[in-house]
């Protein structure tokens, strides 16, 4: 289905010059928010050692950002739609921009988790309307193939550069550089965007606050008792009203979606069972992916005691095998189907994680940490992309990019709430419990293959990937 508000973007008389100065600057801003994200991780033992936080505030600074990118990531998408891309586009940068400063100059860890919480607000607004705008400028089929190829390459990209950097940077410049390095990357980026893309129009459409604002307090509140549950107690008022309040603000986001005119998630979708699977899927995926990159640089530092860049280098593989694995996803599938594929590489993924628990103190890298590096990366790389096929196969024009919206959204949110049960299993003793975080991610990745074996989640074809 043709969209009205991005057609204008994708018509054949716009100079070819024009049209890649704003695929780069929209692609290039997309991945340096990837990269950033992994900088983090790989940053956390020294911001902790710095700012002397506390295991809840330490799992704040990731997990606050990625509570507010998946809370606001499906109102980001409608605000593009009915504000017009462009402009969502730059306010979400300069938002982004800003709390990127904030993070680089803050003192204390609220001021940190506060400033956090922003940028990934800022992401949520920045993330959707650029592919919008990127789908907008590339009208035939096979145009916008290329052109996914190319974000998806670079997204795989900022991943890796960010394992890459992430350690050389934290240990050259110290844990504030990764904050500064996105200032001048996203202010050019969004600069290339104002001067290639055409403003788009906005159209008349209602935005539900309801649905953002129960959604975002659900996860909040979910993963603040989950985290706090550990050093407050699971019988703590604290730790019950976190919980009780997390429960009851999800139950208020299905009747605001029941009662909305115009929802962020329409919940007919979930009646399609391909849907539910994929999404269920995805939420195991991004709470392995999440857990995993927070507690492995701890774990290597800490126990292996490995340097931050050496962490960082040593961690390249996964990099790697993800983004090699997202380019052959439907290469992989063509022959075997979606289904055997899918099995797979979820399969690759709880085997490297079980065989990563296995690790200790005097562990060598070449024999306990590089074969489950490469099942890990492959596993998330294949998977994340079947994962998403699945999601979309069956969609209508009409669901296309609600259903694209709502994979990634779920993607983040099992990020969020993945992190918090695992550190809440992890930490429950005087110190973390590496293993049993690594063991605890290897049981999600299983009922993730456990999902992937229900026959109605396969109904699309491998030539669909």
């Amino acid at each position: 289905m043709r969209n009205p508000q991005t057609d204008s973007l994708a018509r054949h008389d716009r100079p070819p010059a024009s049209r890649g100065l704003a695929m780069a600057g929209l692609a290039a801003a997309a991945g340096i928010v990837i990269l950033d994200a992994s900088m983090v991780n790989l940053a956390t033992p020294a911001i902790r050692a710095a700012l002397g936080l506390t295991t809840a505030e330490l799992s704040w600074v990731v997990d606050g950002y990625l509570i507010a990118f998946a809370g606001l990531l499906l109102l980001g998408g409608r605000l593009a739609d009915v504000l017009g891309g462009r402009r969502v586009f730059l306010s979400g940068a300069a938002v982004y921009v800003l709390a990127s400063l904030a993070c680089a100059l803050a003192a204390t860890g609220p001021m940190l988790i506060a400033a956090r919480i922003v940028q990934g607000a800022g992401a949520a607004a920045l993330t959707p309307a650029a592919l919008s705008l990127m789908l907008g400028l590339y009208a035939g089929a096979e145009e916008r193939r290329r052109a996914l190829g190319v974000w998806g390459g670079v997204a795989g990209a900022g991943s890796l550069l960010g394992v890459a950097l992430g350690g050389v940077v934290t240990q050259a410049l110290g844990w504030p550089a990764i904050f500064w390095l996105p200032v001048p990357i996203v202010g050019l980026t969004a600069a290339a965007v104002w001067k290639a893309v055409p403003p788009s129009p906005a159209r008349p459409g209602r935005f539900d606050l309801a649905g953002a604002a129960t959604i975002t307090l659900g996860t909040s509140a979910l993963a603040l008792g989950l985290i706090s549950a550990p050093e407050a107690g699971w019988g703590s008022p604290r730790t019950i009203v976190s919980l009780a309040v997390g429960v009851a603000a999800l139950g208020a986001f299905v009747v605001a979606e029941r009662r909305s005119a115009q929802p962020l998630v329409p919940l007919g979708v979930f009646r399609q069972a391909p849907v539910v699977i994929a999404n269920t899927v995805m939420l195991l995926l991004g709470a392995v992916a999440v857990g995993l990159f927070y507690f492995l640089p701890q774990f290597q530092q800490q126990v292996l005691h490995m340097s931050p860049v050496a962490t960082g280098l040593s961690q390249l593989p996964i990099a790697v095998m993800i983004t090699l694995g997202g380019f052959a996803a439907p290469w992989v599938a063509r022959p075997v189907g979606l289904r055997p594929a899918l099995i797979g590489a979820l399969a690759a993924l709880a085997g490297g994680l079980f065989w990563l628990a296995q690790s200790g103190p005097g562990s060598e890298y070449a024999t306990a940490l590089l074969g489950p590096f490469l099942l890990i990366g492959a596993g998330l790389g294949l998977g994340f992309v079947y994962a998403t096929t699945l999601a979309v196969s069956g969609a209508t024009p009409g669901e296309t990019g609600l259903l694209s919206g709502l994979i990634n959204a779920t993607r983040q949110l099992g990020g969020a709430l993945g992190l918090a049960a695992l550190i809440a299993m992890a930490t429950a003793g005087h110190s973390t419990d590496f293993a049993g975080a690594f063991l605890g991610a290897a049981v999600l990745a299983l009922a993730a293959t456990a999902l992937s074996l229900i026959p109605a989640a396969h109904r699309a074809p491998a030539s669909t990937i």
